[in-house]
């Protein structure tokens, strides 16, 4: 799963949401690193849509055009839960990894 789907998927766990809003809970939930420009974004959203991970909730006029809402499906949600535990079992390597690495490099060893 790409970064920025992640993200994306993450975004929608509380709450429906539309692009706008999907881009602006993507920059705080990665603390700024993931900054999605539009295009980029509908073509995730386009995916995860096709995947069965994300669909179209509902559709509402905003000021002379429709704001489409999308929502994590239970899909969605599984596919999000296998992944953040994918990613942190892999930093839970990384960091004893580092750990093992800075505890040899201190004692004079490596």
């Amino acid at each position: 799963m790409t970064e920025p789907a992640f993200f994306i998927l993450t975004a929608l766990v509380d709450a429906p949401r539309h692009g706008y809003g999907i881009v602006g809970e993507v920059v705080d939930l990665s603390g700024g690193r993931v900054r999605l420009k539009i295009g980029t974004l509908y073509g995730v959203l386009d995916r995860l849509v096709a995947d069965g991970l994300v669909e179209l909730d509902r559709e509402e006029p905003h000021q002379g055009r429709l704001r489409r809402y999308y929502r994590l499906t239970d899909s969605g949600l599984d596919a999000l839960s296998t992944e953040a535990t994918r990613q942190a079992a892999n930093a839970e390597a990384a960091t004893r990894r580092l750990g093992a690495h800075r505890a040899a490099t201190a004692g004079g060893i490596g």
